[in-house]
């Protein structure tokens, strides 16, 4: 049977019993799998990499090492917020990597999306190869896959980093204990492995991070305007209380006219994006209420240098993927 295709009489894991069974029967197969052998663990602090991490605690205690790399592409505060939650709540080992210059020297002047995503992809297993080089008896690579994720890259959508950017002479088995599971498979482990609803239902948020929503080649003031609307938009949407799957803003490589003052302005726009979804493979566009969306857009225009236009983006997926690139 194939290992990464989901057997077709696979329950869908929906409650907390089906959950614990799920739970009992990874921890074994981990522990069985990996030995007294080391675990490197890309910790990003999305969902995905929690829960392993959590299945990993379980199964082999001291034997995980967490890295978080900061690699200039995260939301605003969310390496610190990473740091924080994983180290002084969950008591995990954990190493920060402050990688930022290293991911964005080799960005420069990339702009085609697969070739940015293998980029990263890449670059975040040589940090890792580098870190595994430090401690004694690394043998595995841990990573939050997912069962979307193998279904888009084997239909040539797009190549994930945790699956089409890995190079061909990687130094270690790989360890994906969630890459049967669909996202709300994941969360629903995740509440029964004890972690915190801030975790839990946490926003998706792709492993090449704000770099596939910094549309095109990455520019750093670009990259710093669409950090700070982004975390506008979070912000406000929170404020406000609505429950909405994934919200974010993408910066493409363009720019449009308009007028500050009396003075002509060639900024760039930013275009909110908004989905409510189950299982990642379809999603819907909701309808977002016209004063949230004018405060969102006054909000951003005022406090974001060089952005000068602020649009909704409403497709569905199909036919649009969640992300743009």
């Amino acid at each position: 049977m194939d290992p990464n295709k989901r057997p077709e009489d696979m329950e869908r894991i929906t409650t907390p019993e089906l959950a614990d069974a799920f739970i009992e029967k990874a921890v074994a197969e981990l522990k069985a799998q990996i030995g007294d052998a080391g675990v490197l663990l890309a910790l990003s602090g999305g969902v995905d990499s929690s829960v392993v991490a959590a299945l990993l605690i379980r199964a082999i205690g001291s034997q995980l090492l967490c890295v978080h790399v900061n690699h200039g592409l995260m939301r605003k505060g969310e390496s610190e917020q990473v740091v924080e939650v994983f180290k002084n709540k969950l008591g995990a080992n954990i190493i920060y990597i402050d990688a930022v210059d290293r991911f964005l020297d080799k960005l420069a002047g990339v702009d085609e999306p697969e070739t940015k995503r293998k980029t990263i992809g890449k670059e975040f297993i040589d940090v890792f190869a580098e870190e595994a080089r430090k401690a004694q008896g690394i043998k595995f690579l841990a990573q939050g896959t997912i069962y979307p994720d193998i279904l888009e890259s084997e239909k040539g959508v797009k190549a994930h980093h945790n699956v089409g950017g890995l190079p061909e002479d990687l130094q270690f088995e790989l360890v994906e204990p969630v890459k049967l599971l669909f996202k709300d498979e994941v969360r629903v482990v995740g509440k029964q492995l004890g972690l915190p609803d801030s975790m839990v239902y946490r926003q998706p948020f792709p492993g090449p991070g704000l770099g596939v929503r910094c549309l095109g080649a990455i520019t750093r003031d670009r990259l710093a305007a669409l950090r700070e609307a982004d975390a506008i938009v979070r912000e406000e949407i929170e404020a406000a209380g609505l429950k909405i799957w994934q919200y974010f803003c993408i910066v493409p490589d363009m720019r449009a006219t308009g007028v500050r003052g009396e003075a002509r302005a060639y900024e760039w726009p930013v275009i909110i994006r908004c989905v409510n979804t189950v299982d990642a493979m379809t999603a819907q566009v909701p309808e977002l209420d016209w004063p949230l969306l004018k405060k969102i857009t006054d909000r951003i225009l005022a406090e974001v240098p060089g952005v000068c236009r602020v649009a909704y983006d409403l497709t569905p997926k199909p036919i649009g993927t969640i992300e743009w690139e």
